[in-house]
C-alpha cells in the first residue's frame, strides 16, 4: 500500500490531484471550528471538551458523521445530504417517475441529482432549526449555548440560516472534490471527521495507560489495540468478499453468408458483494433507536419516571437496546438488499444476450437462483455488520474508560472502506497512466 502512494506521489498529476483532496480537506475541517452567531464561547469549549454534563458529546459517530464540529458552522456537515440520497435511492425503486429518470440516462441522472440537492436543502433546514432549538436547552443539562444577549429569535434564525448555508457549501466542496479530485467527496468528508477523533482517541489510551494502575492500563490497551487489528483485518476480509455467479453465453453469427462469424461463447461472472448493504443498515439502526431519545431532547421532555426506564433500555449500553439494535440491523440489512438488487431485470438482461447460470433454466428459474443467492449473501452480511456493531459496544460495557474514545466498529467499518476505496482508485490512475499498449 505504501508503495502505491509513493508511486502515485511521484506522478504530477495525481501529485496535483491529492495536493488539492488535502487542501479542501483542510478548508472543511477549518470550517467545522467556526462558531455560530451568537453561540457562548466558554461553554462551547466546555461541551468540546467532553466536560460538565455533557462528557464525550462531542465523540459520538453522530457528532462525527455530521461534522464534529459542535455548535459550529459546519455542525450538521453533510448528513442531510446523505439523508437526501438514501430517500432518492429508495424512491428511485418505489415511484415510477423516478424510474423512468434514472433509464434516461446521463440527463435523467442530472434530473435526480438536482432533486437530491434540494431535498438535502429542505432537511437542512428542519434540522437546522431543531439543532438551533435543542442548543437552547443543551443535552437538558438547562444551559443554553447561546449567550444571554444573544437569546432571541433573530438569532436563532441567523444561526439556522448560518448552519444550513454550511451544509450547501459541504455539499458543493464534495462534488468538487469527486470532479477535480480523487475518489468520493462526501466519503472523504466523513473519512476527515472520523480521522480528526483519533488523537482525542490516543489521548483517552494515554490516561489509561499512566493511570492509578499503569500494568492494569497497558493490558487494556494492548487487548484494545488486538481487538481493533482483528476488527480491521475483519472488517478487510468481508469488504473483499464477493459471490461470483457463473455466466455463459452462447455463440452467435455475426453475419451472414460465408463471410459469417461466430462470436461469444465465453464464461463471464456476476459479482455480488456481501456488504452490499454497507454501513446503511448500521446507520438506519442507529437512527431508529436513538430517534425517540433526540425528540425527547428537542421537545425539551424531562427525564422521569416511564419515559427514563424507557430511554436507557433502549440505549445502547443496555442489554435490550443491544439486541433492539442486532434485529434492526437485520431487517434494514434485508431491506436494503430488496431494493439494491433486481432479480428479475439482471435474469432478462441475460437472456437477451444470449447468457445462462450452468444448469439453471433462463428466464424465471434464474431469477430465483439470484434472488435466494442474494437473501443467503444479506444473511452473512448482517452477522458481519452485527458484529462490527456490537463489538466495540461490549468493550466499553467491559472497559467502561473507553465511552471517550469516539472510535466505534461503525466508524471503523466506514474509514477502512474509504481507505480501501482509495487506494483502488490510485492504482486505477496508476495502471492508466503506465499502461503500455500494442503500439509499445
Amino acid at each position: 500500500m505504501f508503495k502505491i502512494f509513493v508511486n502515485a506521489w511521484r506522478v504530477e498529476d495525481i501529485r496535483r490531484k491529492l495536493l488539492f483532496v488535502f487542501l479542501l480537506l483542510l478548508i472543511f475541517r477549518f470550517g467545522s471550528m467556526v462558531p455560530l452567531p451568537g453561540i457562548d464561547l466558554e461553554y462551547l469549549d466546555l461541551f468540546r471538551t467532553g466536560g460538565g454534563d455533557a462528557d464525550g458529546i462531542a465523540m459520538t459517530f453522530f457528532s462525527m458523521v455530521m461534522g464534529g464540529g459542535l455548535g459550529s458552522l459546519f455542525a450538521m456537515g453533510i448528513f442531510p445530504y446523505i439523508t437526501a440520497s438514501i430517500i432518492m435511492q429508495l424512491l428511485t425503486y418505489a415511484l415510477p417517475y423516478f424510474s423512468e429518470l434514472k433509464k434516461e440516462g446521463e440527463d435523467g441522472n442530472k434530473k435526480i441529482q438536482q432533486i437530491t440537492r434540494y431535498l438535502a436543502v429542505a432537511l437542512a433546514i428542519l434540522q437546522g432549526g431543531a439543532t438551533v432549538f435543542s442548543y437552547t436547552n443543551f443535552n437538558q443539562t438547562g444551559i443554553n449555548l447561546f449567550r444571554v444577549e444573544h437569546q432571541n429569535l433573530f438569532v436563532y434564525a441567523i444561526a439556522t440560516l448560518a448552519m444550513v448555508s454550511g451544509t450547501v457549501f459541504i455539499v458543493w466542496l464534495a462534488e468538487f472534490i469527486s470532479e477535480r479530485g480523487i475518489g468520493q467527496g462526501a466519503s472523504f468528508l466523513i473519512f476527515a471527521n472520523i480521522l480528526s477523533a483519533l488523537p482525542a482517541g490516543a489521548m483517552t489510551l494515554w490516561v489509561m495507560i499512566v493511570g492509578e494502575s499503569p500494568l492494569t492500563g497497558i493490558v487494556q490497551v494492548l487487548l484494545i489495540l488486538i481487538v481493533f487489528a482483528a476488527m480491521i483485518a475483519f472488517v478487510v476480509l468481508v469488504h473483499e468478499g464477493e459471490r461470483r455467479i457463473p455466466v455463459q453465453y452462447a455463440k452467435r453469427a455475426g453475419g451472414t453468408g460465408r463471410g459469417s462469424s461466430m462470436h461469444g461463447n465465453h464464461n463471464s461472472f456476476i459479482p455480488i458483494k456481501v456488504n452490499l448493504a454497507g454501513v446503511l443498515s448500521i446507520i438506519f439502526a442507529m437512527s431508529f433507536l436513538q430517534f425517540p431519545t433526540m425528540i425527547a431532547g428537542f421537545l425539551q421532555i424531562a427525564d422521569g419516571g416511564r419515559l427514563a426506564t424507557f430511554l436507557n433500555a433502549i440505549s445502547l449500553t443496555h442489554w435490550v437496546g443491544i439486541t433492539l439494535y442486532v434485529v434492526l440491523i437485520f431487517m434494514f440489512t434485508h431491506f436494503y438488499t430488496s431494493f439494491a438488487v433486481n432479480p428479475r431485470e439482471m435474469a432478462e438482461n441475460m437472456k437477451k444476450n444470449g447468457g445462462f447460470i450452468p444448469g439453471i433454466r433462463p428466464g424465471q428459474p434464474t431469477s430465483e437462483f439470484i434472488q435466494t443467492t442474494v437473501n443467503r449473501l444479506s444473511w452473512i452480511g448482517a452477522v458481519f455488520y452485527s458484529i462490527i456493531a456490537v463489538m466495540p459496544l461490549l468493550l466499553e460495557i467491559a472497559i467502561p474508560s473507553l465511552r471517550g474514545i469516539g472510535f466505534g466498529g461503525t466508524s471503523l467499518l466506514i474509514a477502512t472502506g474509504v481507505a480501501l476505496e482509495f487506494v483502488k482508485q490510485l492504482e486505477s490512475q496508476l495502471l492508466m497512466r503506465h499502461y503500455k499498449g500494442f503500439l509499445d
